[in-house]
């Protein structure tokens, strides 16, 4: 019996840099999907829908297992995408100083007809952060393509007091949940692995 490929349905770095962390051979492609939230939506359903939607969007051939996933910042019910400019970077990073919030990750995996996925949450809280240090921030160019306007494994993770969950689940793939998936399509991690707490 041949062992499946891997194809990752993301053209993030962070993602591709845990797969290979993760010791998996894989290829990439990027996917085009509607990320906005639907009305009336949680954060939690919007992440494992996207995911889906994603592992779903890739025109994989048999034998192929697709591996998606999507990440959310969500403070008091509202999530916080990827900033659409810096005073929305700005506003983003106000909120969420010196407060508590989550990161929804929705992960899932699409072999022939059959999809599984499953949701990661991780609670993250901040330092209070001054608006010249947020402004600093932004024009390090860091936030600017990351949920909630930080990176954690960057620059942002001076910002956080502490992480209670998966932290690669934080970066955009949650380790633990990803391996699980992907052994139950017949790939396996050639290590065993345990998320980061």
């Amino acid at each position: 019996m041949s062992i499946p490929k891997l194809l990752l349905a993301s053209s993030s770095p962070r993602r591709r840099q845990i797969l290979e962390t993760m010791g998996l051979e894989f290829t990439a492609a990027s996917v085009d999907v509607d990320e906005r939230q639907h009305p009336g939506e949680t954060a939690d359903i919007m992440v494992v829908r996207l995911a889906v939607e994603k592992a779903s969007a890739v025109d994989s051939g048999p034998g192929v297992v697709v591996l998606a996933a999507d990440t959310a910042v969500v403070l008091d019910g509202e999530v916080f995408g990827k900033p659409a400019d810096e005073a929305d970077a700005l506003r983003m990073l106000a909120a969420l100083s010196g407060h508590l919030h989550q990161v929804m990750t929705g992960v899932a995996v699409r072999s022939g007809s059959s999809a599984a996925s499953v949701l990661s949450v991780t609670d993250v809280k901040f330092r209070e952060i001054g608006p010249d240090e947020a402004l600093d921030y932004w024009q390090s160019g860091e936030p600017r393509d990351k949920a909630g306007a930080y990176a954690i494994q960057g620059l942002g993770g001076t910002f956080v007091e502490s992480v209670k969950g998966s932290y690669t689940g934080v970066v955009g793939l949650p380790v633990l949940e990803t391996a699980e998936l992907l052994r139950a399509a017949g790939i396996e991690p050639p290590v065993e692995l345990k998320d980061a707490i």
